[in-house]
């Protein structure tokens, strides 16, 4: 369903041709007419209209609190929300307390007057890239026909709900791709921040050392805009710039192992717009990203040892078994990892990101988002091993990036022959938010043919 853009919505809210109040009605009429149970864990109407009167109130006197004053959106269930369950997704937290306060970034939000709808589903504990949940079901992907596919994880309501056209945005997270996998299942935009860019106080962790957040939305500049407004700025500091001013490289190793042909094609026709609008394209030897491969499969995921940790007082007790097996099978790869593997793993993460840092220096990095499209979900979820051996293939892309602490964006990039989306991935290093968002900015329209 095609929707109005984040950007459309606020300039008509302060136009005056459009009201907060009936936006947020038409919103919630939109979540009823989808009728998918699996899509929202909560609704927040009261404070969504309470909320939406307040940005109507800004706005008719002339003074909008951001340039997102009124705009809906959906936060993935890790972010706390003032006297609501945080469920993580998960039916162990389904009858925790409730938070005592919003989380920083939802705080932010609410000083820029964007307005919550409520918070959406996504993999228990936010540890898979596949997007199944046993306890409150898999959200549908939009995009799939008979067949129920992949929304993508974790972030897998957050993908859904803004290719559903229901809101123009939905901030997920993302600690080995849980933002821009669902933004390439989905087809919509999904832009991973630089880790601390944003604050992550009343954020549920997963992994605090790989941990991030950002936006899921129709285009870039949605991304910019409430990237914008969520750090207190009054004018984004990304800009459009010449395509003839964009370096890009592409690596010769590891993330085009194993593409589906859709993805490959849409790849190469993508590098072919890019170069012939003045893009400046290169292949270059990466052997950095095999090592990372090699050292993390010998010493372990560092991942599953802070996920462990996090979980600690669920393990070996009751609560265990009410977990899905397939997320507490990857914290228990914790198990077989010492604290000299862990050492190690830590020293070679370092030295990795320092020479793959100098070796792209302020070039950014493009490949497939994900190695496959949007894949049928009843055989994954009929086969635990299917399922592994796809959860490790869609996330080996985007994971790399983590581990190296990248930021990155994932733009849809074409269809296969199912019309299911795929995704272009930009990445950059660590803190070159800006110069990825102008570069996305410039390149949106190239890449999406």
């Amino acid at each position: 369903m095609t929707a109005p853009t984040a950007s459309i919505l606020a300039q008509d809210l302060r136009a005056g041709r459009r009201d907060p109040v009936d936006l947020v009605d038409e919103v919630f009429d939109r979540i009823d007419a989808h009728d998918d149970p699996a899509l929202f864990i909560r609704q927040t109407r009261d404070r969504a209209r309470a909320e939406a009167r307040a940005a109507r109130e800004r706005l008719q006197a002339g003074f909008p609190a951001s340039l997102l004053d009124g705009v809906p959106l959906a936060w993935k269930d890790l972010f706390d929300l003032r006297g609501t369950v945080t469920t993580a997704g998960s039916a162990v937290l389904r009858d925790a307390a409730p938070a005592p306060q919003d989380a920083a970034l939802v705080q932010a939000a609410m000083r820029a007057g964007l307005v919550t709808i409520g918070t959406v589903n996504m993999t228990e504990f936010a540890y898979s890239g596949i997007g199944l949940n046993p306890h409150y079901g898999t959200p549908r992907n939009p995009r799939a026909g008979g067949v129920a596919r992949s929304p993508g994880g974790s972030s897998s309501g957050s993908g859904a709900v803004v290719a559903a056209g229901i809101v123009p945005l939905s901030i997920g997270t993302d600690t080995g791709g849980s933002i821009r996998i669902p933004a390439a299942f989905n087809g919509v935009v999904g832009y991973k921040t630089s880790t601390g860019h944003h604050p992550m106080d009343g954020v549920f962790p997963l992994s605090p050392t790989l941990d991030t957040l950002g936006p899921l939305a129709q285009t870039v500049e949605d991304c910019v805009l409430v990237d914008t407004v969520l750090r207190g700025l009054t004018a984004p500091r990304a800009v459009a710039c010449a395509a003839t001013e964009i370096d890009c490289v592409i690596p010769d190793a590891v993330m085009f192992e194993d593409l589906d042909p859709a993805v490959a094609r849409a790849f190469d026709d993508t590098v072919q717009r890019l170069s012939r609008a003045g893009v400046r394209v290169r292949r270059i030897a990466l052997p950095e990203l095999f090592e990372t491969a090699e050292i993390i499969a010998a010493l372990g995921p560092l991942t599953s040892v802070e996920a462990a940790i996090v979980h600690e007082t669920r393990l070996n007790t009751p609560d265990e078994a009410r977990i899905d097996p397939r997320v507490i099978r990857r914290i228990r790869m914790a198990d077989k990892m010492t604290a000299v593997d862990l050492s190690r793993l830590l020293s070679h993460r370092a030295r990795l990101i320092a020479a793959v840092g100098a070796r792209i220096g302020t070039s950014l990095l493009i490949c497939p988002t994900t190695p496959s499209v949007a894949m049928p979900t009843a055989p994954l979820e009929a086969d635990v091993e299917e399922f592994f051996r796809h959860n490790f293939r869609t996330l080996r892309n985007t994971a790399l990036g983590n581990f190296l602490d990248w930021c990155g964006l994932s733009i849809p990039n074409g269809i296969d022959g199912d019309g299911m989306p795929t995704g272009l991935m930009i990445c950059g290093t660590h803190g070159r938010d800006t110069a990825l968002l102008s570069a996305g900015l410039t390149l949106e329209t190239l890449v999406r043919g």
